[in-house]
Order: C-alpha cells, then structure tokens, then sequence
C-alpha cells in the first residue's frame, strides 16, 4: 500500500513552510564566504540576542541532563507579575508560532473555518489546513486588514479569527480603537486570536488585557525571538482566560519549551536596557531606509515592526542578484506579492550596504 493512501488527507494537500534563506545556504549555492553575508530576510534582532540572556544561559549549562520544567512555572510567575494575569492564563510555547497551532489544535475540527487575511502570516492559513478546517482568506485592499470584510467573512462555523498587529508581512498597524470595536462585534462563539509579536517596536501597542477583563473569546501571543534576539531558542507564550488556557494547555506537548529557553526569557524580562537600545536602533534604521527610498522614489510601506515592505520591477530577480553579493533580503511571492520584497531593518551599517547594493540594481 503507498503511504499516501495511509497519511491524513489534510496532509495530502498541507503546504510547506518557505522559511527566510539560513546565511550558510546562501554561502554554498553562491560559493560566498558566510562571514561576510548579510541576512535582512527573517526579521531577527541585527543586535545580537539580549545581553542579560546571554549571561544566564552560560551560567545554566550543568543541568540539561533534566528535563525542563514542563509547566514553565517561575517564568509563568514572573510573567504573570508583569503583566497582571494570572499564570493560569498563560500557554507556552516553542516560539508563538507553535501557540498558534496549539491554538488551532484545540479549537478546529474540520467542518470549521478561521478567517485571516490574505497578506498575513501564513502559518495562520497552514495551521487552519492542518487540522483540515478551512482558511478563508479575506483580501486586503492597499495591503491593510478590511476589518468590515473580515467580519462578513464570519459565520456559524468560524472558530478563530487570525490577526497580526503590526501584520507581517506589510507591516501595517491597526489602532486600539479599531481593534476593540472589531473584537466586540465578533460573535460570542469566535475566539479572537491576536498575534503582537512585533508589537514591542511600537510607541503605542495596543493593550487587549481590557478584552480578556470583559470576558472576550481572545488570546494574545508574544514572543521573545523578535526584540529580544531569542528567536534561535523559540520562546513565545499566549495570555487569554483561564478557562480557554486550560484546553490549549491539554494540548500542548509535555516540555514543548527548553530550559535554555526559559532561563533566556526570564532573563530578558529584566533587561529594560536592550528591550529600549533594539527600539531605539529600529526607529532610527527605519528613517534611515525610508530616506533613500524616498531619494530612489520607490513606494514603500513602513509603519510598523522591524522591517520595510518595498515594490519594484522584477523583484524575485532583484532578489536573486542580492544573494549573489551576499545580501539576504525576503521575497513575496507566497503571499501574492510577486513585485514586493521585504527588508529587515538593521544597524546602521547594514542597511547602508543594503541600500548601496540594492541601488545597483534600480
């Protein structure tokens, strides 16, 4: 019997996750030295990860013969500290991309569907597919979410309603306002899933607590890969109700977060200086970026995140001839966005060759 014949139909069709191109493939398929490539692709931290992390993880290398602590419990308190939740109300995970599939685990069947947007992040859409439920896609006039639209999406059998704030990969920002007026006109049986983890590189973020306090169906995810620079141990959590953290919890996988991990993130929490040092280095690598496109004439989208969104002619082709110099840039085409490229925001010499290279081929 072939195998096909054997694996989940929901499988059969699942599409495949196009991760950001790792440094080292670019240097052997171009033969380039990897030290002097430069990956603007995947949205990490050009800092470095947090200092203050750093230190405790080396400190913490005697004990992985232990499991780690499955339910994450001094990180969940001092998690909880900070924010004013309960540690009930949190679900951990490996990165907040795998509370997003412990989230559609626990909540799709097959008859359901999930709404999302058509230029969001795509492991909403791949998590719904897994579970075989289906992914309505809303479109996204001028590469911004249509709020009303997403609601007329809604019916009976949606379960979640996916949204990224600032989205990725346009980088467009919602307000607070716009937010709580769309969750309070969902209805009561559609969980409201709020993915914030660019929302650090914000002046404003918007605060969903008030949500949970009425009572809402509605659970944020974090992650510390982002302006933390973790993104290499994966550690991200949701915050929502006790009772919806309960049956996400019944899911999840016993250890899904390591112990370096946890060490990492709750060294970070206290580490206000390089929280407040990646935020300020964005905000000036953004209008750094934005100046020579604007000198280029080139539209861009750059409101939100660590990253700009920019469109130009043949932009697979430009992307290609990058690699070549050793510039890693990310390609759209998995969104339908085959003439936009987005470009992680660096430091500030990074950008410059970024910009020097890319101005090559205008």
């Amino acid at each position: 019997m072939k195998i096909e014949n054997i694996v989940r139909k929901s499988v059969l069709s699942q599409p495949v996750y196009q991760a950001g191109k790792p440094i080292e493939y670019v240097a052997r398929e171009f033969g380039l030295d990897p030290d002097g490539i430069l990956k603007m692709a995947s949205n990490e931290n050009p800092m470095g990860p947090c200092t203050k992390a750093i230190e405790a993880v080396s400190k913490s290398l005697d004990n992985l013969n232990y499991y780690p602590d499955g339910g994450c419990y001094e990180l969940g308190r001092k998690i909880s500290k900070k924010m004013g939740l309960k540690p009930t109300q949190l679900v951990f995970g490996n990165g907040s991309n795998e509370v997003i599939e412990l989230v559609a685990h626990a909540l799709l069947n097959e008859t359901d569907n999930a709404v999302m947007g058509a230029q969001s992040f795509i492991v909403y859409k791949l998590s719904t597919l897994l579970m075989g439920a289906e992914a309505r896609e809303v479109p996204m006039p001028g590469l911004r979410y249509d709020l009303q639209q997403m609601l007329d999406a809604v019916d009976e059998k949606t379960k979640i309603v996916f949204l990224a704030n600032p989205n990725n990969p346009t980088g467009t920002v919602l307000s607070q306002k716009e937010v709580f007026d769309f969750v309070r006109a969902l209805p009561e049986h559609v969980v409201f899933c709020y993915d914030e983890a660019y929302s650090d590189f914000q002046d404003e973020p918007v605060d969903i607590r008030g949500l949970i306090a009425e009572g809402r169906n509605v659970i944020g995810l974090k992650t510390f890969s982002k302006i933390y620079g973790l993104a290499g141990l994966r550690a991200g959590y949701g915050y929502c109700s006790e009772e919806l953290a309960g049956y996400i919890n019944r899911v999840r996988e016993p250890f899904n977060m390591n112990t370096l991990a946890q060490i990492a993130a709750m060294a970070a929490l206290d580490d206000d200086e390089f929280y407040e040092k990646s935020k300020a280095m964005n905000k000036q690598g953004r209008a750094q970026i934005e100046k020579r496109f604007n000198e280029l004439g080139l539209e861009y989208i750059s409101e939100g995140g660590n990253f700009i969104m920019v469109k130009v002619k043949d932009a697979l082709k430009k992307f290609d001839a990058l690699q070549r110099v050793g510039v890693i840039v990310r390609p759209n085409v998995g969104y339908g966005l085959p003439d936009w490229l987005r470009i992680t925001i660096g430091t500030p010499g990074q950008n410059e060759r970024f910009l020097a290279e890319f101005a090559k081929l205008l």
